[in-house]
């Protein structure tokens, strides 16, 4: 799959590198975010989506709760809610996977 370089995803910061395939039914994407770079605080209306953390530390943005997350730890924003992913270092790509299912 190409790269894609999405600067201001969803109105966040930076720039996010992303590989994505997307059936119509789900997209499985493959994102980096590097240091300082963010997913801006998005809804998701009709799908959900699972995150899982590859690599690398950041924030998640929850329904408006805050909390750290890092390697290996996976987050799930259902139907009807809000989040944002953020990478708070200042050296470390935060690299995950995630599934958007509809």
């Amino acid at each position: 799959m190409p790269v894609e370089v999405l600067p201001c995803f969803k109105g966040g910061e930076k720039e996010l590198s992303l590989q994505s395939f997307d059936d119509g039914k789900n997209k499985i994407m493959h994102g980096i975010l590097i240091p300082g770079a963010s997913i801006g605080l998005h809804r998701h209306d009709t799908d959900s989506e699972i995150l899982f953390v590859l690599s690398g530390q950041g924030t998640l943005l929850d329904d408006g709760k805050t909390c750290h997350i890092v390697h290996g730890q996976c987050a799930y924003c259902p139907s009807g809610h809000e989040h944002s992913l953020i990478n708070t270092t200042e050296d470390t790509d935060l690299e995950y996977y995630a599934v958007v299912a509809r």
